[in-house]
Protein backbone atom coordinates (compact mmCIF):
# COMPACT_ATOMS: atom_id res chain seq x y z
CA UNK A 1 0.00 0.00 0.00
CA UNK A 2 1.36 3.65 -1.12
CA UNK A 3 1.98 6.23 1.56
CA UNK A 4 -0.66 8.82 1.85
CA UNK A 5 1.45 11.48 0.30
CA UNK A 6 3.00 9.72 -3.08
CA UNK A 7 2.23 10.82 -6.12
CA UNK A 8 3.32 8.63 -8.94
CA UNK A 9 3.63 11.98 -11.25
CA UNK A 10 5.45 13.81 -8.59
CA UNK A 11 8.01 10.72 -8.54
CA UNK A 12 8.93 11.42 -12.19
CA UNK A 13 9.23 14.74 -12.24
CA UNK A 14 11.20 14.82 -9.47
CA UNK A 15 13.58 12.44 -11.43
CA UNK A 16 13.56 14.42 -14.44
CA UNK A 17 14.55 17.64 -12.37
CA UNK A 18 17.32 15.78 -10.67
CA UNK A 19 18.83 14.58 -14.21
CA UNK A 20 18.56 17.84 -15.21
CA UNK A 21 20.82 19.52 -12.88
CA UNK A 22 22.86 17.00 -13.22
CA UNK A 23 23.66 17.58 -16.66
CA UNK A 24 23.62 21.35 -16.43
CA UNK A 25 26.06 21.69 -13.40
CA UNK A 26 28.23 19.15 -15.39
CA UNK A 27 30.78 21.97 -17.21
CA UNK A 28 31.24 21.70 -21.38
CA UNK A 29 28.88 18.63 -20.84
CA UNK A 30 26.14 19.41 -23.24
CA UNK A 31 28.81 21.75 -25.38
CA UNK A 32 30.08 20.07 -28.48
CA UNK A 33 34.08 21.57 -29.22
CA UNK A 34 33.60 23.79 -32.55
CA UNK A 35 35.63 22.00 -35.52
CA UNK A 36 37.53 24.92 -36.79
CA UNK A 37 40.69 25.22 -39.80
CA UNK A 38 42.85 26.51 -37.40
CA UNK A 39 43.29 27.82 -33.88
CA UNK A 40 45.21 30.65 -34.00
CA UNK A 41 47.21 32.61 -30.42
CA UNK A 42 48.41 35.52 -31.54
CA UNK A 43 51.09 37.18 -29.42
CA UNK A 44 51.75 40.63 -29.15
CA UNK A 45 54.98 41.84 -27.57
CA UNK A 46 54.16 45.06 -25.45
CA UNK A 47 57.82 45.35 -24.03
CA UNK A 48 59.22 49.24 -23.06
CA UNK A 49 61.05 49.21 -26.66
CA UNK A 50 57.81 49.77 -27.85
CA UNK A 51 56.33 52.75 -27.59
CA UNK A 52 52.41 54.20 -26.77
CA UNK A 53 52.10 55.49 -30.52
CA UNK A 54 53.72 52.28 -31.17
CA UNK A 55 51.58 50.01 -29.08
CA UNK A 56 47.99 51.73 -30.55
CA UNK A 57 49.57 50.86 -34.37
CA UNK A 58 50.32 47.68 -33.30
CA UNK A 59 46.76 47.11 -31.59
CA UNK A 60 44.65 48.50 -33.93
CA UNK A 61 45.94 46.67 -36.70
CA UNK A 62 45.39 43.29 -35.17
CA UNK A 63 41.82 44.85 -34.50
CA UNK A 64 41.17 46.24 -37.89
CA UNK A 65 42.26 42.75 -39.93
CA UNK A 66 39.14 40.69 -38.57
CA UNK A 67 36.87 43.26 -39.83
CA UNK A 68 39.22 43.16 -43.29
CA UNK A 69 37.37 41.86 -46.62
CA UNK A 70 40.30 39.58 -47.46
CA UNK A 71 40.92 38.06 -43.78
CA UNK A 72 37.05 37.25 -43.49
CA UNK A 73 36.98 35.53 -47.01
CA UNK A 74 40.01 33.23 -46.45
CA UNK A 75 37.94 31.98 -43.37
CA UNK A 76 34.98 31.28 -45.42
CA UNK A 77 37.22 29.79 -47.87
CA UNK A 78 38.12 26.83 -45.57
CA UNK A 79 36.84 23.16 -45.17
CA UNK A 80 34.98 24.51 -41.86
CA UNK A 81 34.70 27.99 -42.60
CA UNK A 82 35.73 29.49 -39.20
CA UNK A 83 38.88 29.81 -36.92
CA UNK A 84 39.48 30.02 -33.47
CA UNK A 85 41.75 32.95 -32.23
CA UNK A 86 42.95 34.89 -28.74
CA UNK A 87 45.00 37.98 -29.08
CA UNK A 88 47.70 37.78 -26.08
CA UNK A 89 50.01 40.88 -24.78
CA UNK A 90 53.56 39.58 -23.35
CA UNK A 91 56.51 41.56 -22.08
CA UNK A 92 59.45 40.04 -19.81
CA UNK A 93 59.26 36.23 -18.03
CA UNK A 94 56.20 36.26 -15.78
CA UNK A 95 54.45 39.10 -17.68
CA UNK A 96 51.42 37.59 -19.83
CA UNK A 97 48.32 38.46 -20.56
CA UNK A 98 44.80 37.32 -23.09
CA UNK A 99 43.55 40.63 -23.94
CA UNK A 100 40.92 38.79 -25.90
CA UNK A 101 39.41 35.10 -25.20
CA UNK A 102 39.31 32.45 -27.81
CA UNK A 103 36.45 33.69 -30.09
CA UNK A 104 35.36 30.95 -32.94
CA UNK A 105 35.52 33.97 -36.01
CA UNK A 106 32.89 32.76 -39.14
CA UNK A 107 32.22 36.22 -40.23
CA UNK A 108 31.79 39.79 -40.45
CA UNK A 109 29.86 39.62 -37.41
CA UNK A 110 31.96 37.68 -35.17
CA UNK A 111 35.08 39.14 -36.46
CA UNK A 112 33.74 42.56 -35.36
CA UNK A 113 33.19 41.07 -32.06
CA UNK A 114 36.30 39.93 -31.83
CA UNK A 115 37.65 43.30 -32.85
CA UNK A 116 36.27 45.02 -30.56
CA UNK A 117 37.18 42.63 -27.67
CA UNK A 118 41.24 43.25 -28.66
CA UNK A 119 40.56 47.36 -28.83
CA UNK A 120 38.86 47.83 -25.64
CA UNK A 121 41.51 46.77 -22.25
CA UNK A 122 44.28 48.95 -21.73
CA UNK A 123 47.86 47.97 -22.21
CA UNK A 124 48.92 45.06 -20.05
CA UNK A 125 52.53 45.57 -19.31
CA UNK A 126 55.68 47.50 -20.67
CA UNK A 127 58.24 45.50 -19.18
CA UNK A 128 61.65 43.52 -20.73
CA UNK A 129 61.11 41.10 -23.63
CA UNK A 130 60.52 36.89 -23.15
CA UNK A 131 59.72 35.63 -26.08
CA UNK A 132 60.03 31.95 -24.79
CA UNK A 133 57.68 32.98 -22.05
CA UNK A 134 55.26 34.13 -24.57
CA UNK A 135 55.51 30.63 -26.03
CA UNK A 136 55.30 28.52 -23.29
CA UNK A 137 52.09 31.16 -22.24
CA UNK A 138 50.76 30.47 -25.60
CA UNK A 139 51.14 26.17 -25.74
CA UNK A 140 49.01 26.21 -22.62
CA UNK A 141 45.95 28.06 -24.06
CA UNK A 142 45.42 25.59 -26.66
CA UNK A 143 44.03 23.21 -24.25
CA UNK A 144 40.78 24.91 -24.14
CA UNK A 145 38.10 22.57 -24.86
CA UNK A 146 35.98 24.94 -26.89
CA UNK A 147 37.33 23.91 -30.32
CA UNK A 148 39.12 21.01 -31.90
CA UNK A 149 41.33 21.67 -34.90
CA UNK A 150 43.98 19.42 -36.84
CA UNK A 151 46.35 23.12 -36.58
CA UNK A 152 47.28 25.08 -34.33
CA UNK A 153 49.67 28.05 -34.71
CA UNK A 154 51.22 30.61 -32.23
CA UNK A 155 52.05 33.95 -34.15
CA UNK A 156 54.66 35.98 -32.25
CA UNK A 157 55.34 39.59 -33.10
CA UNK A 158 57.88 41.84 -31.78
CA UNK A 159 60.55 44.36 -32.48
CA UNK A 160 63.17 42.72 -30.25
CA UNK A 161 65.35 39.72 -28.99
CA UNK A 162 64.44 37.93 -26.09
CA UNK A 163 66.41 39.16 -23.23
CA UNK A 164 64.40 37.54 -19.93
CA UNK A 165 63.20 34.02 -19.09
CA UNK A 166 64.56 30.71 -20.18
CA UNK A 167 66.67 30.30 -23.63
CA UNK A 168 64.11 31.08 -26.75
CA UNK A 169 65.30 27.73 -28.85
CA UNK A 170 63.97 25.46 -25.80
CA UNK A 171 60.71 26.88 -25.92
CA UNK A 172 60.51 26.77 -29.68
CA UNK A 173 61.74 23.23 -30.12
CA UNK A 174 59.31 22.02 -27.53
CA UNK A 175 56.31 23.71 -28.96
CA UNK A 176 57.75 22.33 -32.67
CA UNK A 177 57.52 18.93 -31.15
CA UNK A 178 54.05 18.88 -29.66
CA UNK A 179 53.19 20.01 -33.78
CA UNK A 180 52.54 23.54 -33.30
CA UNK A 181 53.76 26.01 -35.71
CA UNK A 182 55.21 29.37 -34.64
CA UNK A 183 55.03 32.04 -36.96
CA UNK A 184 56.99 35.26 -36.66
CA UNK A 185 56.24 39.05 -37.47
CA UNK A 186 59.36 40.90 -36.82
CA UNK A 187 59.18 45.12 -37.12
CA UNK A 188 61.95 47.36 -37.72
CA UNK A 189 61.76 50.00 -34.73
CA UNK A 190 64.34 52.59 -36.11
CA UNK A 191 63.06 55.31 -33.24
CA UNK A 192 63.22 52.19 -30.20
CA UNK A 193 63.50 54.05 -26.40
CA UNK A 194 66.52 54.93 -25.41
CA UNK A 195 68.91 52.01 -24.59
CA UNK A 196 67.51 49.94 -26.54
CA UNK A 197 69.22 50.29 -29.80
CA UNK A 198 71.53 46.45 -29.72
CA UNK A 199 68.14 44.97 -28.52
CA UNK A 200 66.02 46.34 -31.21
CA UNK A 201 68.55 45.86 -34.05
CA UNK A 202 70.93 43.21 -32.88
CA UNK A 203 73.79 41.79 -35.44
CA UNK A 204 72.95 40.33 -38.54
CA UNK A 205 68.94 42.04 -37.73
CA UNK A 206 66.22 41.23 -36.47
CA UNK A 207 64.55 39.24 -39.04
CA UNK A 208 67.75 37.10 -39.05
CA UNK A 209 67.48 36.49 -35.27
CA UNK A 210 63.77 35.11 -35.69
CA UNK A 211 64.50 33.26 -38.68
CA UNK A 212 67.23 31.63 -36.28
CA UNK A 213 65.78 31.48 -32.41
CA UNK A 214 61.68 32.05 -33.09
CA UNK A 215 59.73 30.46 -35.55
CA UNK A 216 59.29 27.09 -36.95
CA UNK A 217 57.14 24.08 -37.34
CA UNK A 218 55.08 22.50 -40.52
CA UNK A 219 54.28 25.83 -43.01
CA UNK A 220 56.72 28.58 -40.68
CA UNK A 221 57.10 31.74 -42.09
CA UNK A 222 58.67 35.00 -41.42
CA UNK A 223 57.08 38.31 -42.55
CA UNK A 224 59.18 41.39 -42.20
CA UNK A 225 58.27 45.33 -42.02
CA UNK A 226 60.32 48.56 -41.81
CA UNK A 227 58.13 49.72 -39.19
CA UNK A 228 54.55 50.29 -36.96
CA UNK A 229 52.84 52.29 -39.71
CA UNK A 230 53.02 49.17 -42.00
CA UNK A 231 51.81 46.75 -39.48
CA UNK A 232 47.93 46.77 -40.34
CA UNK A 233 48.77 45.56 -43.55
CA UNK A 234 51.14 43.19 -42.47
CA UNK A 235 48.86 41.57 -40.18
CA UNK A 236 46.44 41.00 -42.69
CA UNK A 237 48.72 39.06 -45.12
CA UNK A 238 50.19 37.04 -42.61
CA UNK A 239 46.62 36.06 -41.39
CA UNK A 240 45.57 35.04 -45.07
CA UNK A 241 48.53 32.70 -45.78
CA UNK A 242 47.53 31.34 -41.47
CA UNK A 243 44.38 30.96 -42.20
CA UNK A 244 44.97 29.24 -46.34
CA UNK A 245 47.88 26.90 -44.64
CA UNK A 246 49.79 27.88 -47.37
CA UNK A 247 52.42 29.25 -45.53
CA UNK A 248 54.61 32.12 -46.96
CA UNK A 249 52.05 34.67 -49.02
CA UNK A 250 53.64 36.44 -52.12
CA UNK A 251 56.24 38.99 -50.80
CA UNK A 252 56.74 37.44 -47.95
CA UNK A 253 59.62 35.40 -46.14
CA UNK A 254 60.05 32.27 -45.26
CA UNK A 255 62.15 30.11 -43.36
Amino acid sequence: MQPRDFRPHHFAFAIAAALAVSIFATPNRTLAAETVDVAIVLAADVSRSVDDDEFNLQREGYARAFTNPQVLQAIQAGANRGIAVTFVEWSGASDQKVVADWTIVRDGESGAVFSSMILAPPRSFAGLTSISAAVDFSIKLFADGRFQTARRVIDISGDGTSNSGRPILQARDEAIAQGVTINGLTILNLHPNPGFLAHTQPPGGLPNYYRENVIGGPMSFLVEIEDFKSFGEAIVSKLVGEIAGTGAAKGIAAR
